[in-house]
């Protein structure tokens, strides 16, 4: 794609990689048959193609976002699909992220949609906040016919009273910062440890930071403690790191950019101080919309001459859960887990950070079934805020997906990221689990909550769910 940028725009460094973007782009459209809007709409402005387009008359005039542009870029999901199907490497991501900074910067939205959009900066990022906000959903939820006839922010108010849990899990207590000793008593792991100096004890196998997080940590807890006992059990020590907080990546995708680095800075700090201390092997992460953020971290902290190499290292060693335990290597199973599972591959994990065979072969590896979901390649839905932000497009793509998933019969889902979790669960009866959850419990972990309103079968399977 030609471009007409002059010199004194191309000096600024955003600027500069957008055109780079731009240029990559040779008008072929392939990504619209990948794109879930698209796909939804059939609008061409709701296609990747259609918001490279409007990004590019916009970045390049160095115009204010107009209610247009604002309309078709919210309405992206950053599924990032396109960039897996475009044969020419346009890296869409970076211009989308480009193009909501400028709107944030440029663009004065209604007052409603500023308001709403504050208040998810402001709850979201911050554990205690949020669980107070889950409290007030469950007081509101009984007025939620009312709420929704509310002008301009109805429909989304009541999409957040829909996504809140029915019932708010307790704290955990692996739920701070800490750190849990890896197990090298059972006999299997002396199995897998590689030869090494025979007079030197091993004490571990590796050691790692994980991810506390911030929404996740509130609404489903028991996937970072499955995450514990699985790794732990392989011989790896696990640290969650002091003043660590959230990554960013919500206030990142809402173009909050401010907001979105402070949360990452504060990240990279509390890893360094293990990476300068004790070491890591690896930062692990149990949400891939957050491990897609965290491996980006190189990029969003190029120019920055006090975080650009620690932000390198961090994003260099970040690592989805599945992808480090595939590189270390699986425990036999203990259970007979004779389950048909539907796999998901959550957009972020997929398209954002390209990992698509691991958590599959892993769940073989611990005896399950797996499945691939008809359009696999076409996002849930959830995509951080956006369930809230846009209610309607997300929920037709969460029956979309929904439906392909019953389609299957399986005895339950799995994936790797706790939108998708929240999302497809308000949809469907069958237990939507997180990979971990499944291999801990192969692995020798208790048997997850999820499964209990399902019967036994013989040897500890269980039967199909989806009638």
């Amino acid at each position: 794609m030609q471009t007409n940028f002059t010199l004194a725009q191309l000096a600024d460094p955003a600027t500069k990689s957008s055109e780079k973007i731009l240029r990559t782009c040779v008008h072929c459209g392939f990504c619209t048959a990948t794109c879930p809007t698209y796909v939804l709409l059939g609008d061409e402005l709701d296609s990747p193609r259609g918001r490279i387009y409007l990004i590019k008359d916009m970045l390049e005039g160095a115009k204010a976002a107009s209610a247009e542009v604002v309309k078709h870029v919210d309405r992206c999901l950053s599924c990032l699909s396109c960039m897996t199907t475009c044969p020419s490497g346009v890296h869409y991501m970076h211009l989308v992220d480009h193009a909501r900074t400028h709107i944030e910067k440029t663009y004065r939205r209604p007052l409603s949609d500023r308001l709403l959009r504050a208040v998810l900066a402001f709850v979201l990022p911050y554990p205690n906040r949020f669980r107070l906000a889950l409290l007030g959903a469950k007081l509101g939820s009984p007025f939620r016919p009312l709420v929704a006839r509310l002008p301009r922010v109805g429909n989304r108010l009541a999409a957040m009273l829909d996504l809140a849990p029915a019932q708010l899990p307790n704290r955990n207590p692996t739920d701070r910062p800490g750190t849990f000793p890896a197990d090298l008593a059972a006999q299997e792991i002396s199995a897998l440890i590689q030869e090494g100096d025979d007079t030197a004890p091993v004490t571990r196998r590796g050691r790692v930071a994980l991810l506390r997080g911030c929404a996740q940590s509130v609404l489903r807890p028991d996937f970072n403690e499955a995450a514990i006992r699985l790794l732990t059990r392989h011989g790896v020590e696990v640290v969650q790191a002091k003043n660590e907080g959230c990554c960013g990546a919500l206030t990142h995708h809402m173009g909050k950019e401010h907001s979105a680095h402070g949360f990452a800075k504060r990240a990279i700090d509390a890893w360094m101080a293990e990476i300068d201390g004790e070491g890591l092997d690896a930062i692990v992460v149990t949400a891939s919309g957050c491990g897609t953020t965290i491996k980006d971290y190189g990029f969003m902290f190029r120019d920055d001459p006090a975080y650009a190499e620690k932000a390198a290292r961090v994003s260099g060693l970040a690592k989805d859960v599945t992808e480090y335990v595939a590189s270390i290597g699986l425990l036999p199973p203990v259970q007979d887990a004779d389950l048909v599972v539907a796999y998901h591959s959550a957009c972020s994990m997929q398209h954002g950070q390209g990992i698509r065979t691991e958590p599959k072969t892993l769940l073989k590896k611990a005896g399950f079934t797996v499945k691939d979901v008809p359009e696999g390649h076409l996002c849930c839905g959830s995509a951080g805020t956006y369930n809230i932000l846009q209610p309607e497009i997300a929920n037709r793509l969460r029956d979309r997906k929904v439906a392909n998933i019953e389609r299957m019969r399986p005895d339950l889902i799995a994936t790797g990221n706790i939108g998708c979790v929240t999302q497809i669960g308000k949809g469907t009866g069958i237990p939507i689990l997180h990979t971990v959850e499944l291999l801990d419990w192969a692995t020798g972990g208790p048997r997850p909550a999820a499964l209990e309103r399902l019967s036994e079968r013989e040897a500890g399977a269980l039967p199909i769910a989806a009638e």
